[in-house]
Order: C-alpha cells, then sequence, then structure tokens
C-alpha cells in the first residue's frame, strides 16, 4: 500500500519591501502574517492526521512499516513546538510594541 508524501515544511515565502507605510500595504503585511500561522496550524493538523491514520493502521495490522509511526509522531511533536514557538514569539513581539511611547 502507498500512502502519498504529505510535505511537512512548506518554505516561507520573501517579505516585501517596505514602502511608505500606506494602509494597502499593511494589510497585506497582516496577511502575510496571517498566512504563516494558518500554514503552521495546517501543518500541525496535517501531522495529526497522518499520525492517526498510522495508529489506525498498525491497530487493524494493514501498517507494513511500523517504524514509520514513531517517525510520524516525532514529526506530530514538532510541528507542535515549532507553533508554540511561533506563538510565544509574536506575543513577546506584541509586548514590546505595547511598551513603545508614543
Amino acid at each position: 500500500m502507498e500512502f502519498e508524501a504529505v510535505q511537512f515544511i512548506t518554505p516561507m515565502t520573501p517579505w516585501e519591501k517596505v514602502g511608505n507605510g500606506t494602509q494597502e500595504q499593511g494589510n497585506s503585511e497582516a496577511s502575510l502574517f496571517g498566512n504563516i500561522f494558518q500554514n503552521v496550524v495546517s501543518q500541525v493538523y496535517s501531522a495529526q492526521a497522518d499520525v492517526e491514520n498510522k495508529q489506525y493502521l498498525l491497530s487493524t495490522g494493514q501498517l507494513d512499516d511500523v517504524h514509520s509511526l514513531p517517525i510520524a509522531e516525532a514529526k506530530a511533536a514538532l510541528s507542535v513546538d515549532i507553533l508554540i514557538s511561533l506563538r510565544n514569539k509574536a506575543l513577546e513581539s506584541y509586548n514590546e510594541l505595547m511598551k513603545i511611547n508614543l
């Protein structure tokens, strides 16, 4: 049985050059920031789905390569760790911005 390969890490797109700070450009930067988090969250969901699928296949005796389950579990744990790190860095950045006196 052959499984479809799941791309674990999606390469980030380069950031666009910062212009004169127009509202339209601010929206595109916000959407880029949102897209990064959406990609990471979708990777967490797909990694967890892969683990659940492999656990089901193992429990029903259909999994040919038993070593792929611990590998999938490690990928899922790593993707959750990356999501938590990104969230923590975003919160730290927000708190630093709030400390700035305008």
